[in-house]
């Protein structure tokens, strides 16, 4: 009776020791060795996996500048100049400067000046709300301020202010990922240095937009008409600034009679 019982459990003992002596042999003979500067690299990064280095992530962009598929060592916009001089320790090249940005919300359509087609009792997702006739604002650009955004920043940067998204310039990294987030399409990464920007979205012709939001660019041009420096054109009925000719003097926000632009500091971590 033990002789039989004892047969199989050997056997299959050394089945799993044969098993176990194949494996460690595959993995020492046919392992993929990993550049060490890659994981170096990725040691540096922040971990965000946000993609706005435009690669699919920490792991991506890591391999890239190990492999030369890249020599931008300054793409980490999160991790920024740091990160950047600590790749460039590793690859031993020169460190590049770091363009920050931070995001901001293209809309002022807060509920006491914005109008609603319906009363929305659904899932409180501005993806979901966005599903049925592109939300209850009747402004079809508006932010719709269910939070989408809030949930996925990992910063905690963004909050919900009076229906509308807005973003904390001292805690956003400018990782981008609430850009991707937005189903309208209303929030905007800036370089940080950025003065002026108009808090609109709408496409929409003057007399509609009065109709939907009392805050919304009517495309009168006063500003285009204002702007000492050609910098700032009515383009399909909304304001839009070209910021390598912008130098943040603040002269279009002056004479806009919806008062859509708004001149401040994001560096300092001030509202717009």
């Amino acid at each position: 009776m033990f002789e039989s019982i004892l047969f199989p459990v050997l056997l299959l003992l050394g089945i799993a020791v044969f098993c176990a002596v194949l494996l460690t042999l595959a993995a020492t003979f046919f392992a993929v060795k990993e550049d060490e500067r890659a994981v170096a690299i990725r040691d540096c990064l922040p971990g965000a996996n946000c993609g706005a280095c435009g690669f699919s992530g920490c792991d991506g962009y890591a391999k890239a500048l190990a492999d030369g598929v890249s020599d931008k060592t300054n793409l980490c916009v999160p991790g920024g100049d740091k990160t950047a001089k600590e790749i460039a320790e590793i690859l031993g090249v020169e460190a590049e400067d770091v363009v920050e940005k931070v995001a901001f919300v293209a809309c002022n359509g807060t509920c006491d000046v914005v109008s609603k087609k319906y009363e929305y009792q659904g899932h409180k997702s501005c993806r979901t709300a966005n599903m049925a006739y592109n939300g209850d604002r009747i402004c079809n650009f508006a932010c719709l301020g269910y939070g989408d955004c809030m949930t996925v920043c990992p910063q905690g940067a963004i909050s919900i202010k009076n229906g509308v998204a807005r973003v904390s310039p001292r805690k956003c990294i400018g990782c981008g990922i609430c850009v991707r987030e937005c189903p309208n399409g209303i929030i905007h990464l800036v370089n940080d240095t950025t003065r002026v920007v108009v808090e609109c979205s709408n496409h929409d012709k003057g007399a509609v937009t009065r109709k939907a939001c009392s805050n919304g660019c009517i495309g009168c041009m006063k500003c285009e008409k204002t702007c000492p420096n050609g910098a700032i054109k009515v383009k399909d009925n909304l304001a839009t600034i070209d910021y390598s000719l912008c130098t943040g003097c603040g002269e279009c926000a002056e004479v806009c009679p919806v008062g859509c632009i708004h001149v401040g500091s994001f560096i300092c971590g001030a509202h717009f």
